[in-house]
């Protein structure tokens, strides 16, 4: 058994290990659970985010969900989604998200918000942001610690630092304990802005949050 092992190691595999892609929220360096499988994609998602990408306007783009989309098994297409996401291709992204939110084995999942929330926030789309933290709740769903950091990292992406706030204090009102590293970014953050008694001031916030009031 053991020349077997040796000689499988020496043609480049190892048993037993597998390959993990590890995504990190916009205001934490701490690994977290990963929410693409795999770092290897299989051919039929790489055809698929090819596809997607040629389809340069919204009739051959429908083609493409008709046909190479709708036949992905579910780990490809959660596999698609996440290359988009890490290749930055925002608008396609969310329409495979739109999609994928419409198949029958779909469930409600707070990570799958998370990842797309981080994407728009890095784009400083911050209306795109508001809507996808109330869709989580539409859904049933209850934001946990992550899901109320990136809609902080989102809103200090754009200095919207009230509402980074306003959404810091009833995350902590919620139940939800921030980090370690999200606490002391955030507090950075505002201390670098002249507002490092804002941080320690509680806010007035409402029973209900609605990130998208103004």
């Amino acid at each position: 058994m053991g020349s077997l092992v040796f000689q499988i190691s020496q043609l480049g595999f190892i048993p037993n290990r597998k390959t993990h892609l590890n995504i990190c929220c916009g205001l934490r360096n701490g690994n977290r659970k990963p929410m693409w499988r795999s770092r290897i994609l299989s051919t039929e998602a790489i055809q698929a985010v090819h596809s997607l990408k040629l389809a340069k306007s919204p009739a051959k783009l429908q083609q493409v969900f008709d046909g190479t989309i709708s036949r992905l098994l579910k780990a490809d297409l959660l596999d698609t989604l996440g290359e988009l996401n890490r290749q930055n291709q925002v608008d396609l992204a969310l329409k495979v998200f739109e999609f994928l939110r419409k198949e029958v084995w779909y469930k409600p999942d707070v990570s799958l918000f998370c990842d797309m929330i981080l994407m728009l926030g890095k784009k400083k789309l911050i209306s795109e942001v508001e809507e996808l933290f109330s869709e989580l709740k539409k859904e049933g769903l209850v934001a946990d610690t992550r899901a109320y950091t990136e809609l902080i990292g989102a809103y200090i992406q754009v200095d919207m630092l009230e509402k980074a706030m306003e959404t810091y204090e009833f995350m902590k009102a919620s139940g939800c304990v921030p980090d370690k590293n999200s606490s002391k970014k955030l507090k950075g953050h505002f201390q670098n802005e002249g507002h490092s008694t804002l941080f320690d001031e509680p806010c007035n916030i409402s029973p209900q949050f609605n990130p998208r009031s103004r």
